[in-house]
């Protein structure tokens, strides 16, 4: 993996390990993803763990436009790329160059998907996000939309109005519009999963085999590693 220099052109090798998990809320993704953390670091292997949407920053800023219900798309999507850039330059890049393994629940492919099914034009946000680097890895836990909107719904009282896509006007009722604002998110993923390679994890296997899988696909990813940098110093 290598970053390139802005001014300079030049592409600078990057020591750490960048590894994603997507997919639609209730898939799995982040259970998986914790755990996997704690896998790592009952390891001793240096890693950091992000999530979108957690910027000290901009998170006030996105609370208080979403509690005012008159975000629009484009803002929405300015705001969580404002968020992501500032996680980025303060925390993602600097841990990767210091050669840790960086775990980003979710990545700029939930920008992707979500402003695209927001009428964003897709041109348009993927060139928002053309600095970001692309990880070694991008585990997309597919799962069946009616068994992730069972498990969020489970868990939820209510839905927030732009978690529902009410925003969209998908349909009066919460419960449906989230379900379709969801479904719509799943066809970009399928998409996506395509054209950037994304690695399937069945969202309905249990945890204990989704986790096998997890820990046996990093564990390639790093022994490749090892390998290469042995290989080099040899050379």
């Amino acid at each position: 993996m290598t970053y390139t220099k802005k001014k300079t052109g030049k592409k600078i090798p990057i020591k750490g390990k960048l590894i994603v998990v997507e997919g639609i809320d209730g898939s799995g993704k982040s259970t998986q993803l914790r755990l996997l953390e704690k896998w790592l670091i009952a390891k001793n292997i240096p890693v950091f763990f992000t999530e979108w949407n957690s910027s000290e920053t901009v998170k006030l800023i996105t609370k208080k436009g979403k509690k005012s219900g008159i975000l629009t798309p484009i803002t929405f999507s300015l705001l969580h790329a404002t968020d992501f850039a500032d996680r980025y330059e303060r925390n993602i890049l600097p841990l990767l160059h210091a050669g840790y393994i960086v775990l980003a629940d979710r990545y700029v492919y939930t920008a992707y998907a979500r402003d695209i099914v927001r009428g964003c034009n897709p041109n348009w946000v993927k060139k928002i996000y053309e600095f970001a680097i692309k990880p070694e890895i991008v585990f997309y836990f597919k799962v069946p939309i009616d068994i992730a909107v069972d498990r969020i719904l489970s868990g939820r009282p209510r839905l927030k109005y732009y978690e529902a896509g009410m925003d969209l006007n998908l349909s009066n009722d919460p419960y449906e519009s989230y379900r379709i604002f969801q479904s719509r998110t799943i066809e970009q993923y399928e998409s996506l999963s395509v054209s950037e390679n994304f690695t399937i994890v069945d969202g309905t296997m249990e945890i204990e085999e989704s986790q096998r899988f997890l820990r046996s696909t990093v564990m390639k990813l790093l022994s490749l590693t090892t390998k290469n940098i042995m290989r080099s110093k040899s050379t």
